[in-house]
């Protein structure tokens, strides 16, 4: 018997994911990190992008996060973010729009502010379709 971790997903509106799973993928700033039952105690900060969980017998579950905080104790993983979505849940012809207007916006270079902000949405926008490209091709 595979030994499993307690996992939650969490974002501003609500819990996403409450469950055990064998193992956390997840898109932390430096990298991605993989964590397994016992990992040692660990807070790191998370980029856009997708949490993968690998559950009990084999499954897996994708869920799509706009950054936030991953904290892992021994026993209990926990992703707080602003945002977070079920990857079957992510609106496709929304996360295009988002991505055609932050590319606009980048191209008209009002400020640097403007430019930042535009910028982060083409990385959360790029990030929803890169997942949705990715369970499609599993799917198949």
């Amino acid at each position: 018997m595979a030994m499993l971790i307690h996992l939650d997903i969490v974002s501003a509106e609500a819990e996403i994911f409450s469950g055990q799973a064998e193992m956390v993928f997840a898109p932390a700033m430096m990298g991605e990190v993989g964590i397994a039952p016992r990992h040692a105690p660990l807070i790191t900060q998370l980029k856009p992008g997708e949490v993968r969980v690998q559950m009990p017998g084999g499954n897996h579950q994708s869920f799509y996060v706009s950054g936030g905080i991953l904290e892992v104790q021994p026993h209990v993983i926990t992703v707080l973010s602003d945002t977070a979505l079920r990857a079957h849940d992510i609106d496709e012809a929304a996360a295009l729009a988002a991505k055609e207007q932050a590319e606009q916006a980048m191209r008209d270079q009002t400020s640097e502010m403007e430019y930042a902000a535009a910028e982060a949405a083409l990385v959360e926008a790029t990030a929803q379709l890169t997942i949705l490209k990715r369970v499609k091709k599993i799917a198949h």
